[in-house]
């Protein structure tokens, strides 16, 4: 039978009760610039969990301080940030979901203020800092810079530690899926892409080079989370720079081949966020999705992929999956919009009986 939207996706021994993924979407809310997971990240998260998506995403979540890109986004580099983030992992596996966390590293695009908040670069005495990055070279704001380092051997070791330690606190957390951070410029990104990658060491350079640290990442997470739990990957399949030498989507197959021997189940497939005048051609609905479709192509590997940018409605979903351009769908803004999303398309899609809503909630469909 062909899978449609509704179909159970089975991920290494986990099984994900439909292929909607609510989107990794950072909520800058976390209290005292902790990092710690606040009743306002429950709510978001667990709504959505009612809301019958099949996986239920965190927001980036920062192995390290400085790896954060505001000051209140969230974090997992302590147990006390794993302990306040357990009680959210519990309530939505309770629904039905499948709890998943998204670690991450911002590098250069660390330290800046919230987007309501005019996403400026942050100074020291303004709660900023130093941020690292392959290259010493800052994002370049219109106004202002943050302080970039070039990362030596040990802030790379730092960083593989770090992603490896958050994982291992993610799984005690409750979570069943890892996602590592790779795409929107942000820091494996960075080491990917040649707009941002200017090392001569073992971690530049070529493909192979450029290519290491996010590979060592992958592997990293993969050593310490559970054999039959899934981890899955974010990836920009382009830097949108048609005109100079960048990251492409031919080298993003070439990746995601590399990313499944070191043990990745699944591509998230995004683009973008390397530079700040990126060479869209076209945006509209499911615009991100032919690149998605040319991994799910192109690859040699038998990896799932899992397709975001622009999918908005019931129909546009089930499609994806139907016609085998994506094993998963991976819905950001919609799901802002409605969190009931999964709930809404089961009922336009004549499949109500593969998604319930609560209990609570059942005389009102």
């Amino acid at each position: 039978m062909t899978a449609d939207l509704f179909a159970p996706l089975e991920l290494r021994e986990t099984t994900v009760p439909n292929r909607v993924m609510v989107s990794p979407m950072c909520q800058y809310s976390c209290e005292d610039r902790d990092g710690l997971a606040t009743d306002w990240h429950l709510v978001h998260l667990g709504s959505r969990a009612s809301g019958g998506a099949g996986v239920v995403m965190t927001e980036a979540t920062a192995v390290e301080a400085r790896g954060r890109i505001s000051p209140e986004d969230l974090g997992i580099w302590s147990d006390a940030h794993g302990e306040a983030l357990a009680p959210i992992a519990e309530f939505i596996a309770s629904q039905g979901s499948v709890p998943a966390i998204q670690l991450a590293h911002a590098g250069r695009k660390a330290s800046k203020s919230r987007p309501w908040e005019g996403s400026e670069p942050l100074q020291p005495d303004e709660g900023g800092w130093e941020t690292i990055a392959p290259s010493a070279e800052p994002w370049p704001y219109e106004d202002g810079e943050t302080a970039t380092a070039e990362m030596d051997q040990d802030d790379i070791e730092g960083v593989i530690d770090s992603f490896r330690a958050a994982a291992e606190r993610a799984h005690e957390a409750g979570f069943e899926i890892a996602e590592v951070h790779a795409a929107h410029g942000y820091l494996l990104h960075e080491f990917l892409s040649p707009v941002t990658n200017h090392r001569n060491d073992d971690y530049g350079g070529d493909f192979a080079g450029r290519s290491r640290l996010v590979r060592e990442v992958t592997s990293a997470v993969r050593e310490v989370w559970p054999d039959d739990k899934p981890v899955f990957v974010r990836i920009s399949a382009t830097d949108w720079l048609p005109d100079r030498e960048s990251w492409t989507v031919e080298d993003s197959v070439e990746l995601t081949d590399a990313l499944a021997e070191a043990g990745a189940d699944l591509i998230d497939v995004s683009a973008g966020g390397n530079s700040p005048d990126p060479q869209i051609p076209h945006t509209g609905p499911g615009y991100q999705v032919p690149l998605a479709e040319r991994i799910t192509n192109e690859c040699e590997s038998a990896i799932a992929v899992g397709a975001v940018g622009g999918i908005s409605s019931p129909v546009q979903a089930d499609e994806l999956v139907r016609n085998g351009r994506a094993d998963m769908t991976i819905l950001a803004r919609e799901h802002l919009r409605d969190p009931y999303f999964s709930l809404h398309a089961a009922r336009d899609l004549d499949r109500s009986e593969a998604v319930e809503p609560p209990t609570q909630y059942q005389r009102g469909f």
